[in-house]
Protein backbone atom coordinates (compact mmCIF):
# COMPACT_ATOMS: atom_id res chain seq x y z
CA UNK A 1 0.00 0.00 0.00
CA UNK A 2 1.08 3.46 -0.65
CA UNK A 3 1.47 5.98 1.92
CA UNK A 4 -1.73 7.94 1.71
CA UNK A 5 -2.15 11.43 3.39
CA UNK A 6 -5.09 11.60 5.86
CA UNK A 7 -6.45 13.81 8.80
CA UNK A 8 -7.89 11.88 11.28
CA UNK A 9 -10.58 13.64 13.84
CA UNK A 10 -11.02 13.18 17.68
CA UNK A 11 -14.15 13.59 19.41
CA UNK A 12 -15.02 13.16 23.08
CA UNK A 13 -18.26 14.85 24.04
CA UNK A 14 -19.76 13.08 20.84
CA UNK A 15 -18.68 9.47 22.17
CA UNK A 16 -20.56 9.39 25.07
CA UNK A 17 -23.81 9.46 23.23
CA UNK A 18 -24.80 5.68 23.58
CA UNK A 19 -27.59 4.69 21.53
CA UNK A 20 -27.62 7.82 19.58
CA UNK A 21 -24.14 8.34 18.53
CA UNK A 22 -24.68 7.03 15.21
CA UNK A 23 -26.93 9.83 15.07
CA UNK A 24 -24.30 12.26 15.92
CA UNK A 25 -21.53 10.51 14.06
CA UNK A 26 -23.83 10.88 10.65
CA UNK A 27 -24.25 14.52 11.61
CA UNK A 28 -20.78 15.34 11.83
CA UNK A 29 -19.67 13.18 8.76
CA UNK A 30 -22.44 15.66 6.82
CA UNK A 31 -21.32 18.67 7.98
CA UNK A 32 -17.59 17.79 7.08
CA UNK A 33 -18.74 16.67 3.16
CA UNK A 34 -20.83 20.03 3.45
CA UNK A 35 -17.65 22.26 4.87
CA UNK A 36 -15.30 20.47 2.58
CA UNK A 37 -17.20 20.16 -0.87
CA UNK A 38 -16.72 23.71 -2.29
CA UNK A 39 -12.94 23.44 -2.27
CA UNK A 40 -11.88 19.71 -1.70
CA UNK A 41 -14.81 17.82 -3.53
CA UNK A 42 -12.44 14.92 -3.59
CA UNK A 43 -11.69 14.76 -0.19
CA UNK A 44 -12.99 11.20 1.11
CA UNK A 45 -15.06 11.20 4.68
CA UNK A 46 -15.49 7.97 6.32
CA UNK A 47 -15.61 6.49 9.57
CA UNK A 48 -12.53 4.00 11.16
CA UNK A 49 -12.74 2.49 14.37
CA UNK A 50 -14.94 5.33 16.48
CA UNK A 51 -13.00 8.38 14.07
CA UNK A 52 -13.43 10.11 11.36
CA UNK A 53 -11.27 10.13 8.32
CA UNK A 54 -10.40 12.50 5.57
CA UNK A 55 -8.58 11.16 2.71
CA UNK A 56 -6.58 13.82 1.49
CA UNK A 57 -5.39 14.11 -2.24
CA UNK A 58 -1.83 15.91 -1.49
CA UNK A 59 0.04 16.76 0.99
CA UNK A 60 -0.40 20.59 0.74
CA UNK A 61 -4.04 20.43 0.65
CA UNK A 62 -4.03 18.09 3.50
CA UNK A 63 -3.47 21.49 5.96
CA UNK A 64 -6.21 23.09 4.88
CA UNK A 65 -8.52 20.80 4.78
CA UNK A 66 -7.50 19.93 8.60
CA UNK A 67 -8.01 23.70 9.25
CA UNK A 68 -12.01 23.30 7.93
CA UNK A 69 -12.14 19.91 9.89
CA UNK A 70 -11.17 21.95 12.95
CA UNK A 71 -13.66 24.67 13.06
CA UNK A 72 -16.34 21.93 12.78
CA UNK A 73 -18.29 21.58 16.21
CA UNK A 74 -18.21 18.25 17.55
CA UNK A 75 -14.47 17.78 16.63
CA UNK A 76 -11.81 17.87 19.04
CA UNK A 77 -8.88 17.96 17.36
CA UNK A 78 -7.36 16.81 14.16
CA UNK A 79 -4.31 14.80 13.62
CA UNK A 80 -2.33 15.14 10.11
CA UNK A 81 -0.76 11.71 9.26
CA UNK A 82 -0.30 8.88 6.94
CA UNK A 83 -2.16 5.78 6.24
CA UNK A 84 0.16 2.63 5.24
CA UNK A 85 -0.03 -0.67 5.60
CA UNK A 86 0.01 -3.02 8.39
CA UNK A 87 3.41 -3.44 8.06
CA UNK A 88 6.73 -2.39 10.40
CA UNK A 89 8.52 -1.24 7.57
CA UNK A 90 6.35 0.99 6.05
CA UNK A 91 5.14 2.44 9.73
CA UNK A 92 8.50 2.80 10.91
CA UNK A 93 9.17 4.95 7.05
CA UNK A 94 6.00 7.04 7.90
CA UNK A 95 7.47 7.73 10.93
CA UNK A 96 10.23 8.97 9.84
CA UNK A 97 8.71 11.25 7.47
CA UNK A 98 6.75 12.72 9.72
CA UNK A 99 9.51 13.51 12.36
CA UNK A 100 11.69 15.07 9.07
CA UNK A 101 8.43 17.24 7.76
CA UNK A 102 8.04 18.63 11.42
CA UNK A 103 11.28 19.96 11.76
CA UNK A 104 12.42 21.81 14.21
CA UNK A 105 12.24 19.95 16.90
CA UNK A 106 14.77 18.69 19.63
CA UNK A 107 13.17 15.60 21.44
CA UNK A 108 10.47 12.96 20.45
CA UNK A 109 8.62 10.13 21.70
CA UNK A 110 6.57 7.29 20.14
CA UNK A 111 2.97 6.72 21.29
CA UNK A 112 2.02 3.07 19.80
CA UNK A 113 -1.37 1.46 19.98
CA UNK A 114 -2.67 -1.41 18.52
CA UNK A 115 -6.25 -1.54 18.59
CA UNK A 116 -6.84 -5.29 16.68
CA UNK A 117 -5.23 -8.28 18.34
CA UNK A 118 -4.72 -10.20 14.54
CA UNK A 119 -1.76 -7.57 14.39
CA UNK A 120 1.62 -10.04 15.54
CA UNK A 121 3.31 -6.68 17.38
CA UNK A 122 1.58 -5.62 20.79
CA UNK A 123 1.75 -1.68 21.86
CA UNK A 124 4.66 -2.39 24.00
CA UNK A 125 7.31 -4.09 21.43
CA UNK A 126 5.61 -1.53 18.32
CA UNK A 127 6.79 1.60 20.51
CA UNK A 128 10.29 -0.38 21.05
CA UNK A 129 10.62 -0.88 17.57
CA UNK A 130 9.67 2.16 15.92
CA UNK A 131 11.54 4.11 18.62
CA UNK A 132 14.36 2.21 17.95
CA UNK A 133 13.91 3.07 14.09
CA UNK A 134 13.56 6.58 14.70
CA UNK A 135 16.70 6.69 17.11
CA UNK A 136 18.86 5.13 14.33
CA UNK A 137 18.17 7.33 11.65
CA UNK A 138 17.45 10.48 13.76
CA UNK A 139 20.89 10.55 16.29
CA UNK A 140 20.97 14.47 16.61
CA UNK A 141 17.58 13.79 18.58
CA UNK A 142 16.68 13.04 21.91
CA UNK A 143 14.27 10.44 23.44
CA UNK A 144 12.03 12.05 26.01
CA UNK A 145 9.13 10.48 27.27
CA UNK A 146 8.14 13.30 29.43
CA UNK A 147 6.57 16.55 28.13
CA UNK A 148 8.85 15.54 24.54
CA UNK A 149 9.05 18.61 21.41
CA UNK A 150 7.48 16.08 19.01
CA UNK A 151 4.72 12.88 19.84
CA UNK A 152 4.76 9.90 16.72
CA UNK A 153 1.37 8.63 17.47
CA UNK A 154 1.09 5.17 16.04
CA UNK A 155 -2.28 3.39 15.70
CA UNK A 156 -2.73 -0.11 14.09
CA UNK A 157 -6.70 -0.05 13.45
CA UNK A 158 -8.76 -2.44 11.10
CA UNK A 159 -7.48 -2.91 7.75
CA UNK A 160 -4.37 -0.08 7.59
CA UNK A 161 -2.15 1.42 10.08
CA UNK A 162 -1.91 5.31 10.85
CA UNK A 163 0.96 7.43 12.16
CA UNK A 164 0.92 10.78 13.01
CA UNK A 165 2.78 13.74 14.58
CA UNK A 166 0.79 17.42 14.31
CA UNK A 167 -2.55 18.19 15.94
CA UNK A 168 -4.67 20.63 15.49
CA UNK A 169 -7.08 21.86 18.65
CA UNK A 170 -10.53 21.26 17.41
CA UNK A 171 -13.45 23.29 18.49
CA UNK A 172 -15.14 20.76 20.55
CA UNK A 173 -19.02 20.43 21.63
CA UNK A 174 -21.92 18.80 19.24
CA UNK A 175 -22.17 18.58 15.58
CA UNK A 176 -24.40 21.25 13.94
CA UNK A 177 -27.40 19.91 13.14
CA UNK A 178 -28.06 17.93 16.14
CA UNK A 179 -29.89 20.00 18.39
CA UNK A 180 -32.81 21.49 16.48
CA UNK A 181 -33.71 24.79 15.14
CA UNK A 182 -33.27 28.35 16.95
CA UNK A 183 -33.95 31.72 15.75
CA UNK A 184 -30.92 34.35 17.00
CA UNK A 185 -31.30 37.62 17.38
CA UNK A 186 -27.79 39.02 15.39
CA UNK A 187 -26.67 42.15 15.03
CA UNK A 188 -23.61 44.02 13.74
CA UNK A 189 -22.36 44.47 17.72
CA UNK A 190 -19.77 41.71 19.20
CA UNK A 191 -22.13 39.97 21.78
CA UNK A 192 -24.60 38.58 19.58
CA UNK A 193 -22.31 37.11 16.70
CA UNK A 194 -20.76 35.40 19.80
CA UNK A 195 -24.19 34.36 21.19
CA UNK A 196 -25.14 32.91 18.13
CA UNK A 197 -21.66 30.92 17.70
CA UNK A 198 -22.05 29.30 21.21
CA UNK A 199 -25.44 27.87 19.86
CA UNK A 200 -23.67 26.65 16.52
CA UNK A 201 -21.05 24.72 19.02
CA UNK A 202 -23.75 23.29 21.14
CA UNK A 203 -25.43 21.67 17.86
CA UNK A 204 -28.25 24.01 17.30
CA UNK A 205 -29.19 24.61 13.72
CA UNK A 206 -29.08 28.79 13.85
CA UNK A 207 -31.61 30.66 11.78
CA UNK A 208 -29.90 34.47 12.02
CA UNK A 209 -32.81 37.42 12.13
CA UNK A 210 -31.47 41.18 11.90
CA UNK A 211 -33.33 44.10 12.35
CA UNK A 212 -32.33 47.11 10.64
CA UNK A 213 -32.79 50.67 10.94
CA UNK A 214 -34.54 50.96 7.06
CA UNK A 215 -35.87 53.46 6.23
CA UNK A 216 -35.18 55.64 8.91
CA UNK A 217 -31.42 55.27 8.27
CA UNK A 218 -28.90 53.73 5.59
CA UNK A 219 -29.26 49.80 5.53
CA UNK A 220 -25.66 49.57 6.01
CA UNK A 221 -26.11 47.12 9.10
CA UNK A 222 -27.32 44.09 6.64
CA UNK A 223 -24.52 43.76 4.49
CA UNK A 224 -21.94 43.77 7.78
CA UNK A 225 -24.08 41.35 9.29
CA UNK A 226 -24.39 39.46 5.95
CA UNK A 227 -20.38 39.72 6.61
CA UNK A 228 -20.75 38.17 9.91
CA UNK A 229 -22.73 35.47 9.11
CA UNK A 230 -20.41 34.28 6.71
CA UNK A 231 -17.80 34.21 9.14
CA UNK A 232 -20.25 31.89 11.30
CA UNK A 233 -20.87 29.92 8.30
CA UNK A 234 -17.16 28.24 8.32
CA UNK A 235 -18.45 26.72 11.38
CA UNK A 236 -21.81 25.05 9.74
CA UNK A 237 -25.17 24.84 10.94
CA UNK A 238 -25.86 28.48 10.01
CA UNK A 239 -28.79 29.46 7.76
CA UNK A 240 -29.18 32.45 5.30
CA UNK A 241 -29.44 35.67 7.57
CA UNK A 242 -33.01 37.24 7.63
CA UNK A 243 -32.75 41.12 7.73
CA UNK A 244 -36.46 42.91 8.84
CA UNK A 245 -36.72 46.80 8.54
CA UNK A 246 -37.50 47.95 11.81
CA UNK A 247 -36.70 51.78 11.64
CA UNK A 248 -40.32 52.57 11.00
CA UNK A 249 -41.89 51.01 14.06
CA UNK A 250 -39.52 52.46 16.06
CA UNK A 251 -40.97 55.84 14.86
CA UNK A 252 -44.18 54.98 15.98
CA UNK A 253 -43.35 54.14 19.11
CA UNK A 254 -41.09 56.65 20.15
CA UNK A 255 -43.80 59.23 18.99
CA UNK A 256 -46.96 57.37 21.54
CA UNK A 257 -44.70 55.92 24.21
CA UNK A 258 -42.78 57.30 27.19
CA UNK A 259 -39.22 58.08 26.41
CA UNK A 260 -38.03 56.05 29.12
CA UNK A 261 -39.83 52.95 28.15
CA UNK A 262 -38.58 53.01 24.29
CA UNK A 263 -36.03 50.11 24.74
CA UNK A 264 -38.17 47.78 26.40
CA UNK A 265 -41.17 48.62 23.95
CA UNK A 266 -38.35 48.09 20.91
CA UNK A 267 -36.92 44.72 22.48
CA UNK A 268 -40.59 43.01 23.17
CA UNK A 269 -41.32 43.84 19.31
CA UNK A 270 -38.43 42.21 18.14
CA UNK A 271 -38.86 39.21 20.54
CA UNK A 272 -42.65 39.25 19.68
CA UNK A 273 -41.36 39.10 15.78
CA UNK A 274 -38.79 36.39 16.53
CA UNK A 275 -41.14 34.42 17.79
CA UNK A 276 -43.32 34.36 15.11
CA UNK A 277 -40.49 33.53 12.60
CA UNK A 278 -39.59 30.57 14.78
CA UNK A 279 -43.20 29.48 14.74
CA UNK A 280 -43.22 29.55 11.68
CA UNK A 281 -39.82 27.96 10.70
CA UNK A 282 -40.34 25.20 13.42
CA UNK A 283 -37.14 26.15 15.70
CA UNK A 284 -37.98 25.95 19.34
CA UNK A 285 -36.65 28.69 21.10
CA UNK A 286 -34.72 32.33 20.53
CA UNK A 287 -31.66 33.32 21.51
CA UNK A 288 -29.92 36.87 22.18
CA UNK A 289 -26.34 38.22 23.63
CA UNK A 290 -27.53 39.74 26.46
CA UNK A 291 -24.88 39.99 29.76
CA UNK A 292 -26.94 40.65 32.50
CA UNK A 293 -25.70 44.34 33.84
CA UNK A 294 -24.11 45.24 30.71
CA UNK A 295 -26.50 48.17 29.20
CA UNK A 296 -29.84 49.40 30.60
CA UNK A 297 -31.97 47.23 28.72
CA UNK A 298 -29.86 44.47 30.28
CA UNK A 299 -30.68 45.17 33.89
CA UNK A 300 -33.10 42.08 35.67
CA UNK A 301 -36.38 44.06 35.41
CA UNK A 302 -35.56 45.04 32.04
CA UNK A 303 -35.00 41.26 31.21
CA UNK A 304 -38.44 40.38 33.07
CA UNK A 305 -40.11 42.91 31.04
CA UNK A 306 -39.07 42.30 27.45
CA UNK A 307 -39.07 38.09 28.06
CA UNK A 308 -42.94 38.74 29.54
CA UNK A 309 -43.74 39.32 25.97
CA UNK A 310 -42.87 34.99 25.11
CA UNK A 311 -44.23 31.62 25.24
CA UNK A 312 -41.05 29.94 23.77
CA UNK A 313 -37.81 29.56 25.69
CA UNK A 314 -34.90 32.60 25.15
CA UNK A 315 -31.45 31.13 25.29
CA UNK A 316 -28.45 34.45 26.35
CA UNK A 317 -25.33 32.44 26.28
CA UNK A 318 -23.56 35.75 27.60
CA UNK A 319 -25.43 36.86 30.38
CA UNK A 320 -22.40 36.02 32.97
CA UNK A 321 -19.83 37.22 30.49
CA UNK A 322 -18.12 40.59 30.95
CA UNK A 323 -17.59 43.02 27.91
CA UNK A 324 -13.76 41.83 27.72
CA UNK A 325 -14.28 38.34 27.79
CA UNK A 326 -17.27 38.95 24.98
CA UNK A 327 -14.49 40.67 23.09
CA UNK A 328 -11.63 37.89 23.35
CA UNK A 329 -14.01 35.58 22.18
CA UNK A 330 -15.19 37.61 18.97
CA UNK A 331 -11.10 38.10 18.63
CA UNK A 332 -10.88 34.52 18.25
CA UNK A 333 -13.70 33.54 16.18
CA UNK A 334 -13.22 36.01 13.76
CA UNK A 335 -16.36 38.46 14.14
CA UNK A 336 -14.09 41.17 15.90
CA UNK A 337 -13.37 43.59 12.91
CA UNK A 338 -16.37 43.00 11.68
CA UNK A 339 -18.13 44.10 14.58
CA UNK A 340 -15.77 46.80 15.09
CA UNK A 341 -16.82 48.74 12.26
CA UNK A 342 -18.87 51.42 12.32
CA UNK A 343 -22.95 50.87 11.09
CA UNK A 344 -25.95 52.61 11.80
CA UNK A 345 -28.89 50.25 12.96
CA UNK A 346 -31.98 49.91 15.05
CA UNK A 347 -29.51 49.61 18.15
CA UNK A 348 -28.90 53.53 18.24
CA UNK A 349 -32.31 55.02 16.83
CA UNK A 350 -34.49 57.06 18.48
CA UNK A 351 -32.51 56.29 21.65
CA UNK A 352 -33.69 58.15 24.82
CA UNK A 353 -31.72 60.23 27.02
CA UNK A 354 -32.40 58.50 30.24
CA UNK A 355 -33.66 55.09 29.34
CA UNK A 356 -35.52 53.58 32.20
CA UNK A 357 -33.71 50.76 34.23
CA UNK A 358 -36.28 49.11 36.20
CA UNK A 359 -39.32 48.92 34.30
CA UNK A 360 -42.61 48.02 36.02
CA UNK A 361 -44.44 44.99 34.29
CA UNK A 362 -48.22 47.06 34.94
CA UNK A 363 -46.41 50.03 33.19
CA UNK A 364 -44.83 48.48 30.34
CA UNK A 365 -48.17 46.50 29.79
CA UNK A 366 -50.35 49.80 30.06
CA UNK A 367 -48.11 51.31 26.46
CA UNK A 368 -47.79 48.24 25.53
CA UNK A 369 -51.61 47.83 24.78
CA UNK A 370 -51.43 50.65 22.52
CA UNK A 371 -50.18 49.44 19.71
CA UNK A 372 -51.42 46.98 17.00
CA UNK A 373 -48.57 44.56 18.21
CA UNK A 374 -49.98 41.35 15.90
CA UNK A 375 -50.79 43.73 12.84
CA UNK A 376 -47.13 44.77 12.83
CA UNK A 377 -45.77 41.17 13.14
CA UNK A 378 -47.56 39.76 10.44
CA UNK A 379 -46.48 42.92 8.18
CA UNK A 380 -42.93 42.28 8.83
CA UNK A 381 -43.06 38.55 8.09
CA UNK A 382 -45.34 39.31 5.27
CA UNK A 383 -42.27 38.55 2.53
CA UNK A 384 -40.92 35.40 4.33
CA UNK A 385 -42.68 32.02 3.26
Amino acid sequence: MQAQRVCLLHYHELGLKGHNRSHFEHQLINNLKSALASEYPQAKVTSISGRELISCPDDVAAAAIARIAAAQPGVVKVSIGLQVARELEQINAAALRLCQENEPYHSFKVAARRANTDFPIDSMQLNQLVGDYLCEHLPQKQVKMKQPDLIVHVEVIQAAAYVFARQLPGVGGLPAGTAGKVVSLLSAGFDSPVATWRMQKRGACVYPLHFSGAPETPDTSTAQVTDIVKVLARHGGIKPLLSIPFGSYQRKIALESPEKLRIVLYRRLMFAVAEAYAQRIGAKALVCGESLGQVASQTLDNIAATSAVLQMPIFRPLIGNDKQEIINEAQALGTYGLSAAPAEDCCTLFMPRSPETHAKAAEVEREWAKFPVRQWVMAMLEPVH
